[in-house]
């Protein structure tokens, strides 16, 4: 029989010497009874409640539903708090921060007495940076999303977060729509507790966290102020004390495999686009590789089956009542798309949680012979513009503009986007590109969700209501339209990007996967002689370290230095 592997925390707590007595005495000053110490399994759980970050407001309410679970199942659970990302309210961007909210949980993991950790996580970084941080540890592990808020419903339609933002504020800039209008949606939008119940990107890393096998089966769908989410969170509060027992650690779950299945349950629903950067980094951090070029290999052959904003007409209330992620799972699974035997963390296959799984509404979960969209996944483009790579999603793009040829309107920076953009003599129409630069990982910095700019008024109020647009930055998740993002190497690091003059023809073919400026390289040369790097936007701090480490978006945009599995050995004692 072998040995039971020794809990970390009885280095903190199972000691009768002087540091023993230190560690358990300063606990006991919160009323813990001396039992608690008695060689049980110690729970961390990581909290990213915060009255800032709207998304993770109802934590302490989960929190104390995985405490259930935990005391229930025999042990003791410790709620601690790290930094919390909400894309909402952080500038310049919650993305400039996520590498540090992982090393938060990362540290915070390691230096404390922790057996396994729940991962409280909802609005959209706070899923990929706990992943990450807990990774990098390799304790048993358990992921807690908190759930989308309920539909939103305004003048008789329903209505999505993000999605319905960027249609009606182009409806106002067109004419169609008035701002009292504008503003009487707001309320009508965010009705409950949760994050976006489009399929953005806080819906999508949920689900990831489901395909890939670290949450329970409804983690992705389940709505925040559905009491299911309550008994989700408590059995998740059980079921990591035994994780513990059995050693079911990160690097059993997160494997290649379950990494490719996550590509094509994304491709299924219509994923965002910022799964593609947040995958590859959590990957980098057990010590699985994972590129672009695996994204473009498994997505393509993926239709798009789930018809959800922004991609479709419904939402993610309406994908839980239809069966959520098992539903997907299984359709994808009979088609042979998925490893089976991928373990997840209640000890069984995704395919024995899944295998059985009904599907309530084939008009939100398409069957594959009649898919939203054919070929689904994140389309990987390549070519002397995106040399390492740029990304299209689309399910949520204009089939008319698939492939496209034409002239350069270019913005060197967010700013000159917005100064430019509603004057009505620039240059510019329907058949034209739009560039944007300098919003990349080092450029913004943190590379915000500014890709999909709006068009110009003078256009909307024409009718139109898509063009081709190029940015090394990210887009929302809840956001739509032909939009190339992550173009890499970025303009901010001399990416070829950063070379585009107005006037340049770029052109586009998703079906070939090319992305081509055309301009003679004799004349590329020319102006890389001339380029100058843009001055960062502050000097020390943060930003500093970020922008030196930070690398580019092929690689997760993660720390060169935070790469890899570091594990959760006992530091030294600490008096």
């Amino acid at each position: 029989m072998t040995a039971k592997k020794p809990l970390r925390s009885a280095a903190w707590f199972g000691r009768n010497d002087k540091d023993g007595f230190i560690h358990r005495s300063w606990m006991r000053n919160q009323g813990l009874p001396s039992h608690l110490f008695d060689g049980r399994p110690v729970i961390g759980i990581c909290n990213t409640w915060s009255e800032l970050t709207p998304c993770n407001a109802h934590f302490r309410v989960l929190a104390e539903r995985v405490k259930r679970g935990v005391y229930e199942a025999g042990g003791f659970p410790l709620e601690f708090p790290v930094m919390s990302l909400g894309e909402t309210n952080l500038r310049p961007t919650a993305m400039l921060f996520r590498n540090l909210a992982s090393m938060d949980v990362e540290e915070s993991i390691r230096g404390n007495p922790i057996d396994g950790v729940v991962l409280l996580c909802g609005c959209d970084k706070t899923t990929p940076s706990l992943v990450m941080g807990a990774a990098s540890c390799n304790l048993p592990t358990l992921v807690v999303s908190g759930g989308p808020m309920l539909n939103g419903h305004y003048r008789g339609g329903l209505i999505g977060s993000g999605t319905s933002v960027w249609e009606f504020s182009e409806d106002v800039k067109a004419g169609k729509m008035s701002l009292e209008d504008f503003m009487d949606a707001e309320a009508c939008m965010s009705r409950s507790v949760g994050h976006c119940m489009t399929m953005g990107t806080a819906s999508t890393m949920a689900s990831m966290v489901e395909a890939l096998g670290l949450g329970l089966p409804h983690n992705a769908a389940t709505p925040a102020a559905d009491s299911r989410r309550n008994v989700l969170a408590h059995m998740a509060g059980r079921r990591i004390v035994e994780m513990v027992q059995e050693d079911l650690t990160m690097d059993r779950i997160l494997t290649k495999d379950a990494f490719e299945n996550a590509i094509r349950v994304n491709g299924a629903i219509g994923g965002s686009t910022n799964a593609v950067i947040h995958l590859i980094a959590m990957a980098g951090r057990i010590g699985v590789n994972l590129t672009l070029d695996d994204w473009d290999r498994l997505g393509r052959e993926v239709p798009t089956l789930v018809d959800l904003m922004p991609s479709g007409r419904f939402l993610m209330e309406d994908f839980y009542y239809a069966g959520g992620i098992p539903a997907v799972v299984r359709l994808l699974g009979e088609r042979g798309l998925l490893h089976r035997d991928a373990l997840t963390v209640n000890g069984r296959t995704l395919w024995e949680n899944c295998e059985k799984a009904p599907n309530w509404n084939e008009a939100v979960i398409r069957t594959f012979d009649h898919p939203l969209v054919a070929s689904g996944g994140v389309a990987v483009l390549r070519g002397n513009l995106a040399p390492d790579g740029a990304v299209l999603k689309p399910s949520a793009a204009s089939p008319h503009l698939m492939k496209h040829r034409g002239r350069a309107v270019v913005f060197e920076d967010i700013e000159h986007y917005k100064a430019r953009i509603e004057d009505p003599a620039l240059d510019i129409d329907e058949t034209c590109v739009m560039v944007l630069k300098n919003c990349g990982p080092k450029g913004y910095p943190g590379m915000a969700e500014v890709g999909n700019m709006g068009l110009p008024p003078k256009l909307l109020q024409k009718g139109i209501t898509d063009m081709v647009r190029i940015s090394d930055a990210r887009m929302s998740g809840t956001a739509y339209g032909t939009v190339v993002l992550h173009v890499c190497p970025e303009a901010a690091a001399g990416g070829p990007l950063a070379l585009i003059r107005d006037g340049d023809m770029i052109e586009l073919d998703v079906e070939v996967r090319r992305l081509h400026l055309d301009v003679p390289d004799e004349e590329l040369a020319r102006r890389r002689a001339a380029w100058q790097p843009p001055t960062p936007a502050m000097k020390g701090g943060y930003q500093s370290l970020y922008v030196e480490h930070v690398m580019q978006a092929d690689k997760g945009a993660d720390f060169d230095f935070l790469v890899g599995c570091r594990g959760a050995g006992i530091p030294r004692e600490s008096h």
